[in-house]
């Protein structure tokens, strides 16, 4: 969460949060105006929605990133929040992401799904039915692949969760210290690519 300039996520408690990996300007009043409420959680800030409805986490979340799009394109949207309602019972996803600071692993429960895995560039473990990138990725190409992933996945009605092994608000880690130049052309120099609402 700490690559793109705005990451977008749910913790496993249904609450849907914002963190910025960057100073932006009128971002605050931007997230506490569309709803969200600031706390500062290992030392970093940390803007959340408690758990509601999928729709009004969608619309709090949508009013706040059109107004931070004005002031950058670097978002990562990977909240399940803003997409399935707490308050109903959740579909089994069809691709399932676990993405944590030490772990990733791809599940699918469909050959279609498989199939947009793998041209994702997935490979399927060789222990079992998880799925890994095919070549080691930095984490801001792995977040790119997920993201893509997903949008492919959401064009065949395949449903996503992106489990990111945050239990609760308090549980956010505290910010990893930012590099402060990136080489050209080197892997993982460029910025993740973003989900559009």
């Amino acid at each position: 969460m700490n690559v793109p300039d705005v990451f977008i996520g749910s913790t496993d408690d249904a609450y849907t949060f914002v963190v910025l990996n960057r100073p932006i300007r009128g971002a605050n009043s931007l997230l506490t105006g569309a709803g969200f409420t600031a706390r500062k959680i290992n030392d970093r800030t940390v803007y959340l929605l408690p758990p509601t409805t999928s729709e009004e986490a969608n619309e709090q979340a949508g009013i706040a990133m059109y107004g931070l799009s004005a002031r950058t394109l670097d978002v990562v949207d990977l909240s399940w929040t803003t997409r399935w309602s707490p308050q109903v019972p959740r579909p089994d996803p069809g691709i399932r992401f676990t993405l944590t600071s030490t772990t990733f692993q791809a599940t699918a429960t469909t050959e279609v799904a498989r199939l947009v895995l793998e041209q994702h560039g997935f490979a399927r473990s060789a222990d079992g039915p998880s799925y890994q990138p095919a070549t080691p990725l930095g984490m801001a190409h792995l977040l790119g692949a997920v993201v893509r992933a997903e949008a492919h996945a959401h064009a065949y009605g395949i449903t996503v969760r992106v489990d990111l092994g945050i239990s609760t608000p308090d549980a956010i880690p505290a910010p990893a210290p930012r590099p402060s130049a990136t080489v050209p052309g080197r892997r993982g120099a460029e910025p993740a690519p973003r989900r559009s609402r």
